[in-house]
């Protein structure tokens, strides 16, 4: 049984794939999703639908999921010109948000699924968890999207609000814990400033930031095995 971590798929069920036969999953490991699968890539309803088919895998919510339950839900009906009528400034800022940051591929795959997929599809990504404490190895971890925003140590995991999780960047400059890890996504470790590595998992202060842009040109999707601390790597984007 092992234990492995992967995040910001974003739509490359190729990557995704592969990165599956990379690390050879068993039946009896667990791959940990720091979110992100929507959005972007080309397919990512695609990768939610083989993610739903796999009891081992357990998935965290990104922003880009945050975003897309604020939307989607409403998009299961079919678009009138009453219910377009209907939809009030919030939706449309939080719709206009999403799109900004590449909702379209998600949309298409979307649009395309039966309704009572759709349902399914949007029942998972709302069961989705905000983070996840784990220990592996005699190891703590804690999992999380993006970070833990106006950060302190005496503040409970329950108290960090949906944003500070999913939006708020780590500071990957600054040690956190002592005696745990921080694992995060969100932040492709391309632009952190102090990672020596770009494009690589990056390991410094007890973070492991594992974002490491496989939406992106050059860019690579990332796993880190908690038992070993072995990291895997797919192929570049093109």
């Amino acid at each position: 049984m092992a234990t492995y971590v992967i995040s910001d798929v974003h739509g490359r069920y190729d990557k995704f794939t592969e990165m599956l036969d990379i690390i050879d999953l068993k039946d009896d490991d667990t791959l940990y999703i720091l979110g992100d699968v929507l959005d972007r890539g080309p397919e990512p309803i695609k990768v939610i639908l083989k993610i739903m088919e796999m009891p081992n895998v357990i998935m965290l919510r990104g922003n880009h999921e945050e975003m897309a339950m604020k939307c989607l839900p409403t998009l299961v009906e079919e678009l009138t010109e009453s219910m377009i009528s209907s939809l009030n400034d919030i939706f449309i800022n939080d719709f206009m948000i999403w799109t900004t940051n590449g909702n379209q591929p998600t949309l298409d795959g979307f649009y395309v699924l039966d309704k009572d997929t759709k349902n399914k599809v949007l029942e998972y990504i709302g069961s989705t968890i905000l983070y996840k404490s784990l220990t592996v190895g005699g190891n703590e971890y804690l999992l999380v999207h993006a970070g833990l925003g106006n950060f302190s140590p005496d503040k409970l995991m329950e108290e960090y609000t949906v944003n500070e999780l999913v939006w708020d960047r780590a500071d990957y400059e600054k040690q956190y814990f002592d005696d745990k890890f921080l694992v995060t996504g969100h932040t492709p470790t391309q632009t952190i400033d102090c990672c020596e590595n770009p494009g690589y998992i990056y390991r410094s202060k007890n973070h492991i930031a594992i974002d490491c842009g496989a939406c992106f040109k050059t860019g690579r999707l990332a796993a880190i095995c908690l038992d070993t601390g072995e990291e895997f790597y797919t192929s570049e984007t093109e």
